[in-house]
């Protein structure tokens, strides 16, 4: 199957600045794809392209197979929902789902009955007569998803729209944008630099990193087998330490594991999937408790090595040694994988 969004080769320079480096990406046809990935590493300025705002130094983008490099942002029917909402204070909010529709030149009745619908859809039908000011910012957020999805876009392109709610806010939001694509099979395009957020809604996530993607794949086999060492550490609680392979034992200073595959230069440490208690295993790392933080439900720790840091998340009821105490790090089976090179091998852990 051919996909749907290709951006072939995309380069993308503001004087000296190079924003986006020899991008090429393929999105199918229904997918929910994740552009994941710090601030300032192109994410944002690469769904800008997409969209028609900015122009590329180089290389093209195609959809359903034609280049639409050139075509003006108006005319590619991509629907764009941003951070800030940009909704238009003095239009109610059903007038504000119809923008779109008004300047396709829709008539009046039929933009009325789809900006009505849409509003629905999002769990908003009854406020097509309040402004923008009376909504609480989740109700703006779902207005400016209504907005993009009523002219039944080609592909929905999401920049940080969460980023400004409350936490639990932000996860019910996402829930229920995922549900909605779902249902619609829209090709849906978010940045984020939130990693839950990525994992919780995506069928494929790009990581980037300096204007470049450095590792792509499913959530699952992002978390579980990453082949890139900033792309492993950006997924959150997993620290990366180079080392190397000598007839089956990886080492570095003060950590050794037995049964690692030939050739791999560093090796992946998953903070929940490790224990302080040294109970034997493939993993041995000895250190000192260098910080011990209660958040709840479970301990987050930081252990000193010869290594560097190693961080450890244990269960409430396991709590971590005191600071400045001595413990040996070991892994529970899926809390240890390798690179090599651009890839990875998981291994079971102990």
């Amino acid at each position: 199957m051919d996909p749907y969004l290709t951006l072939d080769a995309l380069s993308i320079q503001y004087g000296e600045q190079i924003a986006v480096n020899d991008l090429s990406l393929s999105v199918e046809q229904g997918e929910f794809l994740t552009l994941l990935g710090p601030s300032g590493c192109g994410k944002t300025t690469t769904l800008r392209a997409i969209a028609g705002f900015v122009e590329p130094t180089r290389g093209r983008i195609l959809i359903g197979g034609q280049d639409i490099t050139g075509v003006p942002a108006h005319r590619r029917n991509i629907g764009v929902v941003f951070q800030s909402y940009a909704l238009f204070p003095h239009l109610t909010v059903r007038e504000n789902v119809a923008f779109g529709l008004r300047m396709r030149h829709v008539a009046r009745p039929e933009r009325t009955r789809r900006a009505s619908e849409a509003l629905a859809m999002v769990g908003l039908g009854q406020f097509g007569e309040r402004y923008p000011a009376q909504l609480s910012g989740g109700q703006q957020q779902r207005v400016a998803l209504a907005r993009a999805l009523v002219v039944e876009p080609a592909i929905l392109l999401l920049d940080e729209p969460l980023s400004n709610l409350d936490a639990n806010l932000r996860a019910e939001l996402r829930s229920e944008i995922r549900a909605l694509q779902s249902r619609l099979k829209i090709t849906t395009i978010l940045v984020t630099h939130d990693q839950q957020e990525a994992i919780a809604v995506s069928d494929r996530i790009a990581i980037m990193n300096n204007g470049r993607i450095v590792d792509s794949g499913t959530p699952e086999a992002l978390c579980d087998e990453p082949g890139d060492p900033f792309a492993a550490a950006f997924m959150g609680a997993r620290t990366v330490i180079a080392g190397r392979t000598r007839n089956g034992m990886f080492e570095a200073p003060g950590l050794i594991f037995k049964g690692a595959p030939d050739g791999v230069t560093s090796i992946v440490l998953r903070g929940p999937r490790l224990r302080l208690d040294g109970a034997g295993g493939q993993l041995f790392v000895a250190g000192r408790i260098a910080s011990r933080v209660y958040l709840g439900d479970y301990f987050e720790s930081d252990v000193e090595t010869a290594s560097g840091r190693i961080k450890v998340i244990v269960p409430s009821d396991s709590p971590p040694p005191a600071i400045g105490e001595p413990c040996v790090v070991s892994a529970l089976p899926g809390g240890v994988s390798f690179i090599s090179g651009n890839r990875s091998s998981l291994r079971p852990g102990p």
